[in-house]
């Protein structure tokens, strides 16, 4: 992994000596909302890209969804239903896994990594208190927008994070 240090507030130390912190974002659905709040949306967004005068990377992943757990829901109230009933069921779990398996049902994690100016001067405490005051800055301008900002600082939800997206590279570079 490309970070040394995880810190008690989710602000991971880099081997270069630099610092991010990670943010999940739960989106909004855009194409449910009427047209007069698509505008009022627009511009709050507008507001955060002009009040984020400092370096956010956007991350999107996309995986496939697991099924196992439906699957397995399914398969044990069939257990109680007559025969029709079951065979409606088993055809609807060969539909959901076709559907699966062509990609067309996935979930999407949406990310922004927050990374602080590779600076030798600061101290560690005043750069986790600008990561802070920006990653606050954030979650109020995308809250406006209707969005939940998740703070990501337990260090298992970090190392998976940053699994995640390191493996995924990895394996895209190797093909």
């Amino acid at each position: 992994m490309p970070f040394e240090q995880i810190l008690s507030n989710g602000i991971v130390k880099l081997k270069d000596n630099t610092y991010i912190k990670i943010l999940k974002i739960i989106p909004i659905n855009f194409n449910l909302k009427s047209e007069l709040e698509k505008e009022a949306i627009l511009n709050s967004y507008k507001t955060f890209l002009k009040t984020c005068n400092f370096n956010i990377q956007i991350l999107i992943q996309s995986n496939k969804e697991d099924l196992t757990k439906t699957i397995s829901k399914i398969k044990n109230q069939q257990k109680n239903e007559n025969q029709k009933i079951k065979n409606i069921s088993e055809n609807y779990i060969q539909y959901i896994k076709e559907l699966n398996k062509n990609k067309k049902s996935s979930n999407k994690n949406f990310y922004i990594i927050i990374k602080n100016p590779k600076e030798t001067q600061k101290i560690e405490n005043i750069i986790i208190e600008e990561l802070s005051d920006k990653y606050y800055k954030i979650k109020e301008s995308l809250s406006r927008c209707g969005n939940i900002v998740k703070d990501i600082n337990r260090a298992e939800e970090i190392k998976e994070v940053l699994a995640s997206f390191i493996n995924r590279r990895t394996y895209l570079q190797s093909k």
